[in-house]
């Protein structure tokens, strides 16, 4: 999930995978697949960078599983945790 901010100042958390389109006129509209809009405070650009992040850390996730690495965060880490990315390491040679 991603957290953007409606114009009144309430934060939410949205989807990103139901986002079909995001606009900027002069207002930032986030578009989901199913026909609803939301209208936020967030530029097209810093909407953007959210989902690039959040699918980000899904892969980071998935590879430090797959290496045997990966160490759940505490409830009180993940609530206070930003969407950090784990570096993705290039793949080996074989």
């Amino acid at each position: 999930m991603i957290r953007v901010t409606r114009l009144n100042g309430e934060r939410f958390a949205l989807n990103p995978d139901l986002v079909e389109r995001v606009e900027g006129h002069p207002d930032t509209v986030v578009f989901l697949v199913d026909g609803t809009k939301y209208v936020v405070s967030e530029s097209v650009e810093e909407v953007l960078v959210e989902i690039r992040e959040y699918r980000a850390s899904i892969l980071a996730t998935a590879y430090e599983m797959d290496r045997g690495t990966y160490r759940s965060p505490s409830r009180a880490e993940e609530a206070d945790a930003s969407a950090a990315v784990v570096p993705f390491p290039a793949r080996e040679e074989r």
